[in-house]
């Protein structure tokens, strides 16, 4: 019997289908569920606006003013990203038993693994923000091969670049898969890594406390 929580397969079909969708990101369907792809569907729409402000910060026939509101939008989603991507690991370890439901979203989760089941490094949800980003950039390389303003060159440099990151896209989904089976079996675990974006919160960000400061001394 199957007790995986997803498939990797699953998480690569829902990226292709919203990059499809009329009005992604912009707009989005609704989620198959309330919890877990509501996350990982989240998490992508973030990295979708995060390519597009990117590609919009890099303008060099704008004002500054404009590029600044890329800058701090960039912040925004980055930060939205980060907490999906950590909500996502929080409802795996959940769904595989592997976290103490009480304390699953505080700074200090208390693990329920094995003892002798080995530490992965890297989270099942940063591998799905991954997952993400690869769809996105096998979506952009695509439309490059079918450009007809380029000549040739381009259109076969960037369809071998296409095969390199369909290659890496599948390497990671069976590792995605691989650490699920492993963690639901008691072999392996991860843990949900908090990310303290400190630059974006006001109480630790030096510049900002400084500027604070000044603001009650004024």
């Amino acid at each position: 019997m199957d007790t995986l929580p997803l498939h990797a397969r699953d998480v690569i079909a829902l990226h292709d289908a919203l990059l499809a969708a009329p009005g992604w990101p912009a707009s989005e369907p609704t989620p198959r569920d309330g919890a877990l792809w509501r996350w990982v569907q989240t998490n992508h729409r973030c990295n979708s606006l995060l390519w597009a402000e990117e590609d919009l910060a890099r303008r060099t026939q704008v004002s500054d003013a404009e590029i600044a509101a890329n800058k701090r939008a960039i912040d925004g989603y980055n930060q939205a990203r980060n907490d999906a991507t950590e909500r996502v690991d929080e409802l795996l370890l959940l769904a595989l038993g592997l976290v103490d439901p009480a304390s699953a979203r505080s700074d200090t989760p208390r693990s329920t693994v094995h003892a002798a089941s080995r530490l992965n490094s890297e989270t099942a949800g940063s591998m799905i923000d991954r997952l993400s980003i690869l769809a996105l950039k096998i979506d952009a390389m695509r439309a490059q091969t079918q450009r007809r303003d380029v000549d040739d060159a381009h259109r076969e440099r960037s369809a071998a670049r296409l095969q390199r990151l369909l290659e890496q896209r599948a390497d990671l989904t069976a590792c995605l898969d691989a650490l699920l089976a492993d963690c639901r079996e008691g072999r392996a675990h991860f843990k949900v890594y908090r990310q303290f974006k400190m630059y974006n919160d006001p109480r630790f960000n030096p510049a900002l406390v400084s500027e604070q400061r000044q603001a009650r001394h004024e």
